[in-house]
């Protein structure tokens, strides 16, 4: 038996025996809005305060013009010519993707359209787990990324968002909040530096 293991084994035999049950964490949010119009309207504050875009559909108004819309200026390029992977029925991709490609083959993707699993309010963050992205990468290595939102799904802060049981039922679970974005010492911020340049949410039911 190493020194290490005689150590360890010291500190169990000596560890008192308490009965010390977690303590009950409160939500935090009793604050924040309770209906769920106020919900969503906080959630667009805070991710257009982070640098994302909240593109509500114009009446009649279809999925795909609004990607269209959303991103016409932004992507250098004539739309029609933008390799889109899409994730969600809504939208017609040109690029599939599947669980066994290789994460740095999505580097030339212009537009990844995801579902998000849910989103947060108090930091108009959106979350995906594996299912969602299908390559972790593409959330990533995509220049912009357009997400579609259950408003029913915002949930008040992060303590209602770690009680979902996404944390427990995938194996990866990641948020996001706003485009990539750095920022040097005399306050210069550059959006897509290491990331998406972009992330657009259009509120949609599924």
């Amino acid at each position: 038996m190493s020194s290490r293991d005689d150590i360890l084994s010291a500190v169990r035999s000596a560890k008192p025996g308490l009965d010390a049950p977690a303590p009950t964490v409160p939500n935090y949010d009793d604050n924040y809005p309770q209906e769920r119009a106020g919900l969503v309207d906080l959630f667009a504050e805070r991710l257009t305060t982070m640098g994302g875009t909240w593109h509500a559909l114009g009446e009649g108004q279809s999925i795909e013009d609004a990607v269209e819309q959303a991103l016409a200026e932004k992507l250098g390029k004539p739309f029609a010519d933008a390799v889109i992977a899409s994730n969600v029925p809504e939208i017609p991709g040109n690029r599939t993707l599947t669980d066994s490609d290789d994460p740095a083959t999505v580097h030339d993707v212009d537009i990844a359209v995801l579902r998000a699993r849910f989103g947060v309010a108090e930091t108009g963050s959106v979350a995906f787990t594996e299912a969602e992205l299908t390559v972790n990468s593409i959330a990533y290595l995509a220049q912009h990324l357009v997400v579609l939102l259950d408003p029913a799904e915002i949930v008040t802060n992060l303590h209602r968002a770690y009680q979902r049981d996404d944390f427990v039922s995938a194996n990866y679970t990641v948020f996001h909040t706003g485009p990539s974005a750095t920022a040097d010492i005399e306050g210069v911020l550059v959006r897509g530096a290491q990331g998406v340049r972009s992330l657009t949410v259009i509120p949609v039911p599924p």
